[in-house]
């Protein structure tokens, strides 16, 4: 009788370049494009690219201590519901095309922290074939103060439900800052740590990823 035992395989750092941009119409909706290298949920590495609107709640005053300096306009609200398409290129794999749902809540706390939950459904389809994916990300980040200077630190934690798989198969922890650049850009690196269950054997992604994120107003408030 021989007996497989299947294990876990670590990869080297990746390292992941991205590049959001947002334009804010009024005090309630936002439109966004974003345009990334990824590599999720067991997935090859990709590019990423496409446009969303943001529809917002008004500000919550609750939330104006903990993000009073943040650019994101998003992080200010209670409530936030997104609507996206994505185009996803790939030299090993077919294109995929996204439609992509995200409700967004934040919630302030003690000590300047804000916590945020996010739900968002991935709807792909590839060469005519449908799947889908859940996601739920929990984070918690806070503002700190270095003279005037205000970057962020964040914490971050993912589960994805692959319908591929009919099981939760990934997990993903995030570690994070954001250094705010001047009024319109903001550079976020991060380490990115993910456990892939979907396929034997497990595939454990250790990722670095640098976020550039640019935010414009249409008119003037």
């Amino acid at each position: 009788m021989i007996t497989t035992v299947s294990l876990a395989t670590a990869q080297s750092p990746q390292f992941l370049p991205e590049i959001d941009s947002s334009v804010s119409i009024n005090p309630l909706v936002c439109l966004r494009f974003q345009a990334k290298q990824t590599r999720e949920g067991g997935d090859p590495t990709q590019a990423e690219l496409g446009p969303s609107v943001d529809f917002y709640l008004k500000p919550w005053i609750r939330l104006k201590s903990v993000t009073a300096f943040d650019l994101d306009e998003a992080e200010k609200r209670a409530l936030i519901f997104s609507a996206g398409y994505r185009i996803l290129p790939s030299a090993d794999a077919s294109t995929v095309q996204r439609l992509q749902l995200v409700a967004t809540a934040n919630f302030p706390l003690q000590w300047g922290l804000l916590l945020s939950d996010r739900s968002r459904a991935d709807n792909d389809w590839t060469n005519g074939e449908y799947d889908w994916r859940y996601r739920n990300r929990i984070s918690l980040q806070k503002s700190l103060a270095v003279h005037s200077y205000h970057p962020k630190v964040y914490l971050r934690a993912e589960e994805f439900y692959e319908s591929k798989y009919q099981k939760w198969s990934t997990t993903a922890l995030y570690l994070g800052a954001t250094f705010p650049i001047r009024s319109h850009l903001e550079l976020s690196p991060y380490y990115d740590h993910q456990n892939n269950t979907g396929k034997k054997p497990n595939q454990q992604l250790n990722q670095l990823g640098l976020i550039a994120s640019f935010y414009f107003t249409a008119t003037k408030r």
